[in-house]
């Protein structure tokens, strides 16, 4: 969900709960909003103690990885589908590489947190 939407949001149901219901509205709204960021940390909390115990910037199959990239996606929807943590590359623009057993890499450039562009590198075959 878009940042600016999701405080929009909370902030209408805090001010909802106190035109309709008083002070016990507002109690009542800022308990859904809490649950809420309670929510979002343990997701957060969930996919790190997942990527934890791997390699830092290894990956099981970068082919597979790639394939399941899409455009927009951000870096906490990216480290469940590698299962580990990427190896930091570039900082402006942000760039994290994830490399499996045979040598092929996925190279993901981020852009205000969110997967602009990413290469699926292989070795070179011996000749």
């Amino acid at each position: 969900m878009n940042q600016k939407l999701g405080w929009a949001l909370a902030l209408a149901a805090l001010l909802a709960g106190g035109v309709f219901f008083g002070w016990q509205g507002v109690i009542f709204a800022l308990t859904g909003v809490v649950f809420w960021l309670l929510m979002q940390f343990s997701r957060l909390m969930r996919v790190m103690r997942m990527a934890k115990d791997a390699p830092i910037g290894h990956v099981d199959s970068a082919v597979m990885l790639n394939a399941k990239l899409k455009v927009g996606m951000r870096l906490l929807e990216v480290l469940p589908l590698a299962r580990s943590l990427g190896r930091k590359t570039a900082s402006e623009p942000e760039t994290f590489v994830w490399t499996d057993p045979g040598g092929s890499q996925v190279e993901i450039v981020l852009v205000d947190g969110r997967i602009t562009e990413w290469r699926l590198l292989r070795p070179a075959e011996p000749a």
